[in-house]
């Protein structure tokens, strides 16, 4: 989630800042500058690394009475890697999906498509819902007793099978890709060029979703493809948003992804269990001493 970055870069040190010792005023002028910025096809800095590695003598520039150093430091950026699981809290949802913060960065989306199957959005509640289809099969595998037994607990069947997203909730996400976006004035007008970085996708895998004849040996073929970068640029000059200059879309479509809270019951479920038969086991021994 955190990777280590070398940077190069031209440090101005202002006149006021002559007194100080050259390495301390290069460390201010450094957090002043890069924190909290957005380095583009590389991610969001969170702090300076450790001290300068490396800083050269001081040139003045005419008009300027400012020292001008080249300085080689180490950043420490956010950059999550494609396929990645994290964790964040729900902040937004609307009917094109649900935003999601993880408190120093707000923007990763989950768009609907990329929900657990099935999922649809209520109106009138303003969130998503999670309406799993267990299948006869799975239910008579479980058996009758183990039916009854969990009709009787939710107190009426299928309508209680119905997962809400809720805001300021717990969310486990798989990131799919990263997105970078300058913004950049033309002569056309505003123009945003973004940059995804994602798995690509081969021929074949495209040509067999187009007919609509995906099997999974196509998705298989996708997640081995290697993580390649695009770009697009986008006319801006009649939009009033502008986007942000990097977010993240991630997806909740598999098992254990969604909500914390779905899966935390089946997981104590299973340490019980284990519990209780290293507890069986340690009796087993005892008796087999005696």
């Amino acid at each position: 989630m955190f990777v280590l970055m070398t940077v190069a870069d031209t440090i101005c040190i202002p006149p006021h800042m002559f007194v100080q010792p050259t390495l301390t005023s290069v460390h201010s002028e450094i957090e002043a500058k890069y924190p909290n910025r957005v380095l583009m096809d590389a991610g969001l800095v969170v702090c300076r690394y450790g001290d300068a590695l490396e800083v050269g003598d001081g040139v003045l520039v005419a008009g300027d009475g400012g020292a001008h150093h080249e300085v080689v430091f180490r950043l420490i950026v956010f950059r999550p890697f494609v396929e990645e699981v994290l964790v964040g809290t729900v902040a937004e949802s609307t009917e094109e999906g649900v935003r999601v913060s993880l408190g120093f960065f707000d923007d990763v989306w989950i768009p609907g498509p990329r929900m657990q199957k099935p999922s649809h959005y209520e109106k009138a509640s303003g969130l998503w819902v999670w309406t799993p289809n267990y299948g006869d099969d799975q239910q008579q595998q479980q058996g009758g007793d183990g039916v009854k037994a969990e009709e009787g607990e939710s107190g009426g069947g299928a309508e209680d099978e119905r997962f809400e997203i809720e805001l300021g909730a717990q969310i486990r996400f798989k990131v799919k890709s990263i997105n970078f976006t300058r913004v950049t004035n033309t002569v056309k007008g505003v123009q945003a060029t973004t940059t995804t970085t994602r798995h690509s996708t081969s021929a074949a895998s495209v040509e067999r979703t187009l007919s609509g004849a995906k099997s999974s040996n196509a998705v298989e073929e996708e997640i081995d493809m290697p993580v390649r970068k695009r770009s697009s640029s986008v006319d801006l000059s009649d939009s009033q948003k502008v986007p942000a200059s990097m977010h993240i879309t991630a997806s909740i479509c598999e098992e254990g992804l969604g909500l914390t809270s779905w899966w935390s019951t089946s997981e104590e479920d299973d340490e019980e269990g284990e519990g209780e038969e290293d507890r069986d086991g340690d009796a087993e021994m005892e008796e087999v001493e005696e």
